[in-house]
């Protein structure tokens, strides 16, 4: 049978219920278990797709071209699986379910209402999604962590707790525990319990009785004792299921603080954990992946080298916009043993513009983007501020600065080298001006030109390095040299294939492309310290313990000629993709033609 361990949140949101929720996840994986996770994102969205990043923050794009909420890419990165668009529940979701079934008669005329069958809907996702194998075993999972979204009390999420409420009777009391995340404010040093107890009663009162209490303080004091003592009376838990979650140097700490306070042997007791068989091996895998994140925490609190990096993009005023992205930079500059600086820069601030308009923030922007040891242009939709990603490129491409492009900043290098190199003044993309005589950038859909469902290229999808290329290109050797890799897309727009001849021969080359060779998916310029862009986002496949390999060597690159050197030869020798081996496939087999909302078109410009 499997366990569910919910998470749910109290006082206000963004409190860290997914870091909490994945270090329980991965604590539990180093005994042993096979864990999953579920995401519930009460709003009324069918996905997290159509929503601005300044909303919701990034839309974490999974093999499968689910468009989900960012705490899904926690779980992959922390639990190293490989989630489905199934693992993230919405309302809109489970009422599009329920809608379609009372549509096709399944209700047998009776009333449809949000108890019983809503409630049932999602407690029947959610035992459905438990049960499929998320890692390399192929097994059933042993535990699946189940997230609620958003506060307790919220009138959107109601019919979600009520599911709970009732789900803990369908599995069984050892089957089902739950860990509540609550605010505990620290004022003028000292620690408030009453925001925790005012919750926990509202809890209690919907029929969820917690058995850990996770006390997050937005401080770096611990949880003192006597706060402890004071929570554990007036909550009616005893000390050991209250744990406290203050502010530390890294989240990837979290884990071992959490195990430093007895979680899991609370939960092995509370779930009867010992009745699930665990083989040797992975006992073994367990003891080798603590050992190992220990290891990632103690090397990044003895890191004296800094290494900087000037991310200029479009949405830096909301910075989990860019959530999987600095991940992927923090793990690459764990593995050089750099400490990284992190620049934020916007882009509009580098246009000529803004020298007049606010002298400050242009001369700030461009003294960060200089002074950068490697440069970064992440992803985006929309005109906005793509001036001034050009001239970062450009600065990188002269000076001959590290430089990684991703989707946008991929497309935006390519127009920038046709203006600058190819003599193409007026060279633009589609996007920015659909009427453009030759534009450089082009609408290329997988699936159809009107339909909205079909214009979105999303999810896993191959791309094939050129032949020759394995003796010169860094980004092949990032990969281990292999000559086929996989990553995740989420774009519309791609390299005009009329204009690819003229590109190439002015000496921009793309060393990687789709299997038919019409899309172009990576390029590379030889005669760079390391000046690479990709289509694709790599940064969805990024794990703490196997970075990203095109962020692993901007990283390197940026730390000196003696560590990509040295990165290169240990990606040829270890690197392993962290896709399942049976999603590693041909394109027409992992293309999936879900039909997506309409109104797509105008949200994703509204980004502008």
């Amino acid at each position: 049978m499997t366990k569910y361990i919910l998470v749910s949140g109290g006082v206000v949101s963004g409190i860290g219920k997914g870091v909490i929720a994945s270090s329980t996840g991965l604590l539990l994986k180093t005994t042993g278990l096979k864990v999953t996770a579920i995401k519930i994102d009460p709003y009324m969205n069918i996905d997290a797709g159509t929503m601005r990043p300044q909303e919701h923050g990034e839309v974490y794009v999974l093999n499968d071209g689910g468009e989900v909420d960012l705490d899904l890419g926690n779980y992959e990165r922390y639990l190293n699986v490989t989630l489905s668009r199934d693992n993230n529940i919405t309302t809109g979701k489970i009422y599009r379910e329920v809608i379609e079934k009372e549509r096709r008669g399944d209700y047998l005329g009776k009333t449809v209402q949000i108890v019983p069958h809503v409630t049932n809907a999602i407690q029947d996702w959610i035992e459905r999604v438990s049960k499929i194998p998320v890692d390399e075993t192929g097994e059933e999972p042993d535990v699946c962590i189940v997230e609620l979204g958003g506060t307790v009390g919220d009138i959107e999420s109601a019919p979600f707790v009520e599911a709970m409420r009732q789900f803990q009777f369908r599995v069984g009391h050892e089957n089902f525990a739950l860990i509540h995340v609550s605010l505990v404010p620290d004022m003028h040093g000292e620690q408030k319990t009453k925001p925790t107890q005012t919750t926990v009663h509202a809890l209690r009162g919907l029929g969820l009785l917690p058995d850990l209490i996770a006390c997050r303080l937005i401080v770096q004091k611990p949880l003192e004792p006597a706060t402890k003592s004071k929570i554990s009376m007036f909550c009616h838990v005893s000390p050991e299921q209250v744990v406290g979650v203050h502010d530390v140097s890294s989240v990837y700490h979290v884990p071992l603080l959490l195990q430093s306070q007895g979680i899991i042997q609370y939960l092995q007791k509370r779930l009867n954990l010992a009745s699930i068989k665990i083989t040797p091996q992975m006992q073994e895998r367990g003891r080798s992946l603590e050992l190992r994140w220990r290891e990632l925490t103690k090397r990044q609190e003895r890191l004296l080298d800094d290494v900087t990096i000037a991310l200029v993009g479009k949405y830096t005023d909301m910075q989990d916009s860019y959530m999987s992205v600095v991940k992927s930079l923090e793990h690459s500059a764990f593995r050089c043993n750099r400490k990284l600086k992190l620049k934020w820069v916007d882009a509009s601030d580098l246009e000529p513009e803004a020298q007049h308009a606010n002298p400050a923030k242009y001369h700030d922007a461009w003294r960060a983007v200089v002074s950068a040891n490697g440069i970064l242009v992440p992803g985006g939709f929309g005109t906005r501020g793509s001036e001034g990603m050009m001239l970062a490129i450009k600065w990188a491409r002269e000076q001959k600065i590290p430089f990684l492009g991703i989707c946008f900043g991929f497309q935006l290098a390519v127009v920038e080298w046709a203006r600058n190199v190819c003599g193409m003044a007026g060279a633009t993309s589609a996007e920015f001006d659909p009427s453009a005589p030759e534009p450089i950038i082009v609408f290329m859909p997988e699936v159809s030109k009107t339909h909205m469902g079909g214009t979105m290229r999303l999810g896993l999808r191959p791309t094939v390095f050129e032949d020759g290329s394995e003796a010169w290109s860094k980004v092949r050797k990032l990969y281990g040299g292999a000559g086929k890799i996989w990553e995740r897309h989420r774009h519309r727009y791609e390299v005009n294939p009329a204009l690819i001849e003229r590109l190439t021969k002015s000496g921009m080359r793309f060393v990687g492309k789709d299997e038919r060779g019409e899309r172009m998916q990576v390029l590379e310029l030889p005669d760079h310290p390391y000046f690479v862009g990709f289509q694709a986002h790599p940064e969805f496949c990024t794990r703490p313990l196997n970075p990203s390999p095109p962020f692993l060597g901007l990283v390197a690159a940026a730390s000196g000629q003696q560590v990509i050197e040295e990165q290169l030869q240990v990606q040829l020798q270890s690197f392993k993709p962290p896709h399942p081996e049976g999603a590693m496939v041909d394109e027409a087999s992992l293309r999936h033609d879900e039909p997506r909302p309409q109104g797509e078109e105008v949200i994703l410009n509204s980004e502008q």
